[in-house]
């Protein structure tokens, strides 16, 4: 096949595919400007912010592409629907696990939107950064992110100026990393998206207000905690309210056994609770650490007295031990007599969603967007998604697709044979550039693209 053939093909296959998310724009000018755009983060170079990127696909039309990102009032709401439909098609499934968690933008300066000293996972320090919340739907470690919404810090939530500056919408105020999740989460399910299971780390699992709202939407899920989160055991009893022949009577029923903290509780189980498991096989072998688990009896039922809350749902807490000495916490609703192997495997799930937020910074720009508006960061990092879920696409049906027949000789004739099929998973990892330890190769699968003349601006 020749170069112009595959570059037609590309085009064909990605405007076909792009078909409902340009259904999602009402009008024409914004239709053409988001191929456009996309192919800006889809194509090669360095840097995905908007002056490199119009160099790029479209000299001299700066202004316009953004104006379509950091300006044109396009809502978000059905584009976000189309991502979640195509999501779903690729790695949806009563098999699929949603992985809530954040990913931090570094920022200079003061005045973007959102933008505070706060922790910042990809420094490992407080910093001054954007937090954007996220939602991955992932399948047999291929994962699609499905939102990304910023958390807005209540310093900011409450100064009218900033906001104004930033274009934040009236509509917005604040809510905690939690309640944004839960919020996103009923949007990506009213939206037909299918799930087995919800996964987050001790960021969101140490909230008992979290933990209950996933519970309350009958949920299944498992979620890492700190190693004071206070538990009963499985067994604990509650004695009605004692009433004494003075004082206050009591309010609360009385357990019959103190709550502990979850590293008391492994601590008493022994070093022979612990078995050693592998989840995954990883570039160098297979993954592996040793795992136990026990029923409990959460302490996060009402709040008895000296900080003493009643117990709450049983869960399985699990305590995973790695070869360096650590541990690390989980709370699971699996339900009893869920194998160990089991328990494990669902809570080192979590971990594409690492590798998603990473691909979507390295490969397609996610923290390079400039501006400082709500509007724009919005519209950026939707539209990275958008061009992940493409590129997701590709690489599930390159790997669906059959071997091609390749020739050799048999016999002293020449013959066709079937290349040996792959049944390695199909990860972001597995986008076309160069091994870190070479110069970064910029090349992309869309980079030759060919789309229509730039149209007046939206």
């Amino acid at each position: 096949m020749s170069r112009a053939t595959r570059v037609v093909n590309w085009r064909d296959e990605f405007l076909a595919w792009l078909t409902p998310f340009l259904a999602a724009f009402e009008r024409e000018a914004q239709r053409h400007w988001a191929p456009v755009y996309l192919e800006g983060l889809l194509g090669p170079g360095e840097r995905k912010s908007v002056e490199p990127m119009a160099a790029r696909v479209c000299p001299g039309e700066t202004q316009q592409l953004h104006h379509f990102v950091s300006a044109a009032p396009w809502a978000t709401a059905p584009l976000e629907r189309a991502l979640a439909v195509a999501a779903d098609r690729l790695v949806g499934g009563p098999d699929a696990v949603l992985i809530i968690d954040d990913t931090a933008l570094p920022k200079q300066g003061a005045h973007s939107v959102g933008v505070a000293r706060q922790y910042c996972g990809a420094l490992g320090k407080k910093a001054n950064c954007q937090v954007l919340v996220s939602l991955t739907l992932a399948r047999d470690e291929v994962p699609v992110p499905l939102a990304l919404r910023l958390y807005l810090p209540e310093t900011w939530a409450s100064d009218p100026e900033r906001r104004a500056r930033a274009k934040v919408p009236a509509a917005v105020t604040f809510q905690t990393k939690g309640d944004l999740a839960l919020a996103e989460l009923d949007r990506v399910t009213a939206a037909g998206v299918r799930f087995g299971l919800v996964l987050a780390d001790a960021g969101y699992g140490t909230a008992a207000e979290f933990r209950s709202g996933l519970t309350a939407r009958g949920l299944r899920w498992a979620v890492g905690i700190l190693g004071v989160q206070k538990v009963y055991p499985a067994d604990v009893t509650l004695a009605p309210p004692m009433q004494g022949p003075t004082g206050r009577p009591q309010k609360h029923p009385v357990p019959s056994v103190t709550s502990v903290p979850v590293e008391t509780m492994i601590d008493a189980l022994g070093p022979r609770a612990f078995r050693r498991l592998s989840w995954r096989t990883g570039t160098k072998g297979p993954l592996a650490a040793e795992f136990a688990a026990v029923r409990v009896r959460v302490a996060d039922g009402p709040l008895m007295a000296k900080a003493q809350h009643l117990p709450g749902e049983a869960a399985w807490l699990v305590c995973e031990r790695r070869a360096a000495g650590e541990q690390k916490y989980y709370l699971t609703n699996h339900p009893a007599g869920t194998p160990l192997r089991t328990l494990a495997r669902a809570i080192k799930a979590r971990w594409v969603c690492e590798q998603a937020h990473q691909q979507l910074k390295e490969e397609l720009g996610l923290d390079h967007f400039e501006g400082r508006s709500w509007l724009g960061l919005h519209h950026h990092a939707l539209l990275t998604m958008v061009a992940f879920a493409f590129l997701q696409h590709r690489r599930l049906a390159a790997a669906a697709a059959p071997p091609p027949a390749r020739r050799r000789r048999v016999g002293g004739k020449t013959g066709a044979t079937r290349a040996r099929p792959t049944t390695r998973a199909v990860t972001p990892r597995d986008a076309p550039h160069a091994p870190r330890s070479a110069p970064r190769d910029h090349r992309s699968p869309l980079s030759a693209l060919s789309l229509p003349a730039p149209a007046p601006a939206a």
